[in-house]
């Protein structure tokens, strides 16, 4: 069984390091069902501006490496809620379930009205669940939520 805490710290640490490439501070990590990190996605806001999300950019990636009956048994992990766009994109990779630590309305208290992050009040369960297949959702995660505010520190 995976160890979503640790999991999601990493996706901490993968945004952390997109934020010193000069990206937005956002990381996506995939793991097999055993917790096993099969690849992870920085934020790539300084190639691809708005639709650079590391959510994104891990799931189209997953989508062409993986085959679907097999990444119905992994998880993407994010710090924050994946967007609409996100969860859309993972949705249509095959992805089986999503783990985020903080909410999309907790990000928009983050980010307000920035430009770089015109955050959507959508919920990713709300997108997940309009479609035709099954991705289990798990978060918030309240006890990591300072710690994922951190990395955000001075960024927005």
């Amino acid at each position: 069984m995976p160890d979503d805490i640790a999991l999601l710290r990493e996706s901490i640490r993968i945004g952390e390091a997109a934020r010193t490439e000069g990206n937005h501070p956002f990381g996506a990590v995939l793991a097999d069902a055993d917790g096993n990190i099969l690849m992870t996605m920085g934020n790539a806001y300084s190639t691809d501006k708005g639709p650079g999300h590391a959510e994104t950019n891990l799931a189209r990636k997953a989508a062409v490496t993986y085959d679907e009956a097999f990444l119905k048994t992994c998880t993407l992990y994010s710090a924050f809620e994946p967007c609409s766009m996100c969860a859309g994109t993972i949705y249509w990779a095959g992805i089986g379930r999503v783990v985020f630590g903080v909410t999309e309305a907790r990000l928009l208290e983050l980010t307000g009205d920035n430009p770089e992050n015109p955050t959507m009040a959508l919920s990713c369960r709300d997108v997940l669940a309009a479609g035709q297949r099954q991705v289990m959702v798990e978060g918030p995660f309240p006890d990591l939520e300072d710690e994922i505010i951190r990395s955000h520190d001075g960024f927005w």
